[in-house]
């Protein structure tokens, strides 16, 4: 009791801070800086600039080919066309830039489509003064010998001019556009390339362009065409355009458009209803006719220029009075599907293009108002908006992070053998032991990434919660007694005597591994999202939860570990329900509006009944609860984390129970973390000006915290954010030390006191902590953070075996050692070949790795045969299950 009161007065403190608004709302700030002139042309003297180049980055060289203009006096003399190429090294220091002159084309050309991609600068259509072209052809940039490579490839459907590209993998969509030289030719057309064929030694041969499903909406041309991820997928956005009006509707001939439509690939490519690829978005607040567009952010589209059409039937009476196209930047969020002014822009450059380069945008030349051109070529970059984290706020957090420090002092002088160290003397309450298993399986990646994916998508992964229920019964029926039964310290105990020790070895091993593995990818990942809300940069974060969970979990051993999991799980689950509130207290309307903005857009939208031969690839419902059930079951079965917490309690009626409110707490708690996810939606829906494309869709939550919760009440939250990465980190830093010292240690050197092995024990503990420590450290090294993803990949291939050995003992009784063997192999080779060669689900993984192994364990244990032994009380053959 002593300890509640402690716990409930630390509580009370850090939660009744000063109400004091956390900072200002985001305002989108674009840098905008000027590079280098476009040279002056063939036959001109003067830098005037082109519109409609084939433009675009090859080898981190821009490229700036054909293009056309008016030659002075604009107003005197007939658009011409050009044939020249320039390209302009990137590398170099912007007050050192040289343009370098490339080859010419055969023949003057603009007005085409071109677009990245990763064999060069691919260039689509185009014309001249009389005709439109079909020709498609790559350039790129050779560095080392200065010159210009072109590569034929195949033609379009039809001639195509003034349209516009995106690519998304090695897919290249080509849409709108005229076939002739007049606006009547504009055309529906859309159009999919894939470039894989040429990957394979530039073959072409079975390359050819595919007519897909056009937009339901009119023909255009000069739209604005850019893919982005919406959430869910990466997709096409097709924006504005223009259009000669029907005949006989209006004296006025142009049809300004600011419609904006969405195109999936992954729905059209799962479904036989084709043209259910596509659906309406909001319309753009203004026409943007021959505009410029590029993807910024996870889920951001900015819109650089574009012309409104405004003054189009007044060119000619104003000539060199007209002031321009409207120099205004425009957002588009894909998840929110909202539209906000971005910024004013010092030029509005159309009829060219916005090229992602890094986290910048060039945009090269291109008409500033009708018959003039300008040869500048502009850097675009979004500023970062700097948070000021505060003193309250960082007070808040230092004395969570210091509580969690004298629960380490209080326990350790408790520990006086390793019973107390590896299961708190058995002496933990239930709802203490259910609390740590709860907070051991919420991570902090799961306490930002589960509102995040309700944010952006659905509450379709809701349904794989109930499926701990269902591990709970089998857990407490069949699983708990094993544990129970041979006392076991380390869950691997059960596999040497049902199986042989090498089984045992092999399966502690690799929990080992993971768990190192584990504590630094959710350190490494915990850090990227703190590092933009608080004082840490990365590696502070990582240092900051590594070495306090070190100091509490050496100390305290397993009983400081359940008791900080017990706060932390307050703290989290206390900090979401605040989140919860604020973010309903923000909206206008509040819950009503919560509802009605929710419904419209589909957010509560649960279950995909999707039963086709391509289900597997999907969320679908069947997915969802095989995958989770696996899960769960690798994790009650085979983790060491959270079988450990079964034998704390004095006695398996309790540790029975805390299963079963762990179940409760994790449905509910999936509950709270999708309806704080949907209110994020509609709060940010509601408010898009709040968004901040800077800030990666997995850090909305945190996001929120820092600039919309009150200082102080922001602080408690990222300590929460703390909390659920720490619990995950002390219990991977426990259960590993208690997996080598009774596996590996006490097997192996035996006649010793238990002194001895408690001090391995908090060795191990400390040695663990530290490694994991250092591997995310190194994580945030770019250098070495590819290698060590592939790695974690590699290792997390063994989970699903590591489950299905567990199974595969207790529910048969001809698997023998060496079958169980054979198939923990078979079940890596099968899921290794499934994640590599197959589109299945990453949800079917688990599934898939537990299925395999026991399948081809029990299939091998036949085959192979194997030394008989003993396994009585080992199968639920055996088990009088107790009521």
């Amino acid at each position: 009791m002593k300890l509640l009161r402690l716990i409930s007065t630390w509580l009370l403190l850090i939660s009744t801070p000063i109400l004091i608004h956390a900072g200002e709302k985001n305002q989108l700030n674009l840098k905008w800086t000027k590079l280098s002139d476009l040279p002056a042309l063939t036959g001109q003297s003067q830098a005037l600039g082109v519109a409609g180049p084939f433009t675009g980055i090859a080898n981190n060289t821009l490229i700036v080919a054909g293009g056309a203009n008016f030659p002075q006096p604009v107003w005197e003399t007939e658009k011409q066309y050009f044939n020249d190429i320039f390209v302009l090294e990137l590398s170099s220091q912007s007050d050192s830039l040289r343009w370098i002159k490339g080859n010419f084309f055969d023949q003057p050309i603009a007005y085409g489509a071109s677009i990245e991609t990763p064999y060069g600068l691919l260039c689509m259509g185009g014309r001249d003064a009389e005709q439109v072209f079909d020709s498609v052809f790559l350039l790129n940039w050779d560095n080392q010998e200065n010159r210009l490579t072109r590569s034929e490839l195949p033609s379009l459907p039809k001639p195509c001019a003034h349209g516009y590209a995106a690519i998304i993998g090695n897919t290249v969509y080509l849409a709108g556009g005229q076939s002739g030289p007049g606006l009547e030719s504009a055309m529906k057309n859309f159009w999919m390339l894939d470039l894989t064929p040429f990957q394979q030694e530039n073959d072409t041969s079975t390359m050819h362009w595919q007519e897909l499903p056009s937009w339901p909406g009119p023909e255009r041309a000069f739209n604005i065409t850019v893919a982005q991820h919406n959430g869910q997928e990466n997709c096409i956005y097709l924006i504005s355009g223009r259009r000669l009006k029907d005949a006989g509707t209006e004296e006025l001939q142009y049809n300004f458009l600011r419609d904006v439509y969405e195109f999936n690939p992954s729905i059209y490519k799962n479904t036989q209803k084709k043209q259910s690829a596509w659906r309406r978005r909001k319309d753009v607040p203004v026409c943007v006719m021959a505009g410029t567009g590029a993807a910024i952010g996870q889920s951001s589209i900015f819109l650089f220029g574009g012309a409104d059409g405004s003054l189009i039937y007044q060119v000619d009476k104003l000539r060199d009075r007209h002031p321009g196209f409207p120099k205004k930047a425009w957002a588009y969020h894909t998840i929110t599907d909202t539209w906000i002014e971005a910024d004013s822009t010092p030029v509005n450059q159309v009829t060219t293009r916005a090229i992602n380069w890094g986290d910048k945008v060039i945009i090269p030349t291109g008409e500033v108002r009708p018959r003039r051109r300008t040869a500048d070529i502009w850097q675009v970059q979004l500023e970062e908006k700097p948070y000021e984290f505060g003193l309250l706020n960082s007070g808040t957090l230092i004395a969570y992070l210091l509580s969690m420090l004298l629960i380490g002092f209080y326990f350790a002088r408790r520990n006086k053998n390793t019973d107390d160290y590896f299961r708190g003397g058995q002496r933990v309450p239930w709802w203490a032991a259910a609390c740590s298993i709860f907070a051991t399986m919420l991570s902090s990646i799961t306490y930002m990434a589960v509102p995040a994916r309700a944010y952006a998508t659905n509450w379709e992964y809701l349904l794989g919660y109930p499926a701990i229920f269902i591990t709970a019964a089998i857990v407490v029926y069949f699983i708990l007694p094993f544990f129970r039964r041979i006392d076991a310290t380390s869950a691997y105990e059960y596999l040497e005597k049902r199986f042989n020790r090498l089984t045992r070895l092999v399966g502690s091993g690799m929990f080992t591994i993971f768990q190192i593995g584990r504590m630094a990818i959710v350190m490494y990942l915990s850090a990227l999202a703190l590092a933009t809300i608080t004082p840490f940069n990365e590696v502070e974060a990582i240092l900051a939860m590594g070495l306090l969970s070190i100091i509490y979990s050496t100390m305290g051993g397993v009983e400081a570990v359940i008791w900080t999991d017990t706060i932390q799980t307050f703290v989290l689950l206390g900090g979401a329900l605040l989140i919860l509130f604020f973010t309903l207290f923000n909206i206008d309307g509040g819950f009503s509006t919560l509802l009605s903005t929710a419904s419209e857009y589909g957010k509560f939208h649960m279950v995909n009944w999707d039963w086709d031969m391509h289900s597997y690839t999907t969320a679908a419902f069947w997915v969802l609860i095989l995958g989770s059930l696996a899960q769960n079951m690798i994790s009650y079965t085979s983790d060491q984390a959270i079988v450990q917490r079964y034998m704390t309690t004095s006695s398996e009626k309790l540790a029975k129970r805390s299963i079963w409110t762990n179940g409760v707490m994790g449905v509910l708690a999936g509950l709270l973390f999708f309806f704080i996810g949907t209110a994020l939606f509609v709060f940010y829906q509601t408010h898009p000006a709040h968004l901040d494309p800077t800030f990666k869709n997995d850090s909305i939550m945190p996001l929120f915290i820092v600039r919309e919760l009150p200082v102080g009440i922001a602080g408690l939250l990222v300590a929460g954010i703390f909390a659920a990465a720490q619990s995950t980190i002390s219990t991977s830093m426990n259960s590993t030390a208690s997996a080598l010292v009774v596996d590996f240690i006490r097997p192996f050197i035996t006649n010793k006191s238990d002194g001895y092995y408690l001090n391995f024990s908090r060795s191990f503990t400390f040695c663990f902590g530290l490694l994991g420590t250092i591997v995310a450290v190194l994580l945030a090294s770019a250098d070495i953070k590819s290698l060590l993803e592939q790695f974690f990949a590699f290792i997390g291939l063994f989970g699903g075996s590591l489950g299905g050995l567990f199974l595969l003992g207790m529910f048969t009784k001809r698997a023998t050692g060496r079958g169980a063997f054979t198939g923990a192999i078979i079940g890596v080779i099968v899921l290794y070949l499934v994640q590599s060669y197959t589109d299945t689900h990453l949800y079917l993984y688990t599934f898939v790795g537990v299925s395999a192994c026991f399948v081809g364990g029990y299939v091998s244990s036949l085959l192979l045969g194997g030394a008989k032994s003993d396994i009585s009380g080992l199968t639920v053959f055996d088990l009088k299950i107790k009521k």
